[in-house]
């Protein structure tokens, strides 16, 4: 018994770079993909971190469940749900699932759903650069319980010591009236390595949890630099072929990167010769977070 993954939802519209407007899309292709009424999600988490125009207030979640269609209805007899944001770097799509895994094992709802997903809070371009890595994307995972031995295992984190590798973050002393479309992001030189490190830390206590002669493992981890999966594989011995990414052609899509590359493989039938993926997310603390997710026997047959 344990939480899966029931489907799936992407944005990567280019009509539009509000990060509200393109996760509520990926949130309704998710539920559209599997059949599922607005009414029968509970809970919405929200883990992007970069938003339109640096909103503050109010919560990015309870615009996205708008934009969604989620919970739009306020007569007694209609269902109840609730939204809110769990902001964690990179980590923060996997804290969203520990977080599901306890909601979800309450039996007081049918389905959690994810979203992720980040824009320049200038609301004018999609694609990182050297001042601004990050691209825009939404993404969503709609998860339900299952008494079926697929899904998610334990959710390891780890903390790491130091300084934070990435900050991001306004300054107001001397961005005037510009704050509300800036955004300042400094990472430390060596970032990369610091991050792999707490990333290698957090997927070798979720790979103790496979039985490792039997299991046949794809990678899907956070991108903060190109080829940073692939590193993270050689660390833990996996096969090169073994990672599953997401397009990176305007740069790092940072909270939606998991979801997103699952989505691609699961699209392009890549998952079929795996039992397990292995999620790795990691940013800024440094912190990371992995997690052992169990594939149903017919990959793509939920997603």
């Amino acid at each position: 018994m344990g939480v899966r993954i029931k489907s799936t939802g992407i944005s990567r519209d280019t009509d539009t770079f509000s990060i509200v407007e393109l996760s509520g899309r990926a949130a309704r292709r998710a539920m559209e993909n599997a059949g599922v009424q607005p009414g029968q999600v509970g809970v919405l988490i929200n883990a992007g971190i970069f938003r339109d125009s640096n909103t503050v207030e109010p919560a990015v979640s309870a615009l996205i469940q708008k934009a969604a269609g989620i919970g739009l209805d306020y007569v007694k007899e209609d269902p109840r749900s609730f939204s809110f944001d769990l902001m964690n770097a990179g980590s923060g799509v996997l804290n969203a699932v520990q977080v599901a895994q306890a909601v979800l094992a309450t039996g007081s709802t049918e389905h959690v759903l994810i979203v992720s997903g980040d824009t320049h809070p200038s609301l004018e371009r999609s694609a990182g650069d050297s001042e601004f890595p990050y691209a825009t994307a939404g993404a969503a995972l709609l998860l339900e319980f299952t008494d079926e031995p697929d899904g998610f295992g334990r959710v390891h984190t780890v903390a790491g010591t130091g300084t934070p590798v990435v900050e991001s973050y306004v300054d107001v002393a001397t961005m005037g009236d510009k704050g509300r479309g800036l955004m300042t992001v400094e990472r430390d030189a060596d970032f990369e390595d610091r991050l792999l490190a707490v990333a290698s830390d957090a997927a070798r206590k979720a790979l103790a949890d496979a039985d490792r002669e039997h299991a046949t493992i794809a990678l899907i981890a956070s991108t903060p630099a190109p080829g940073f999966p692939e590193r993270l594989a050689a660390e833990l011995g996996l096969a090169a072929d073994a990672v599953r990414t997401p397009d990176l052609s305007q740069g790092d899509p940072h909270t939606a990167a998991l979801p997103l590359a699952y989505d691609a493989a699961v699209q392009d039938d890549s998952l079929n010769a795996f039992s397990h993926v292995l999620f790795v997310a990691a940013g800024a603390g440094p912190s990371a977070a992995a997690v052992l997710y169990r594939l149903p026997a017919v990959v793509g047959a939920l997603a």
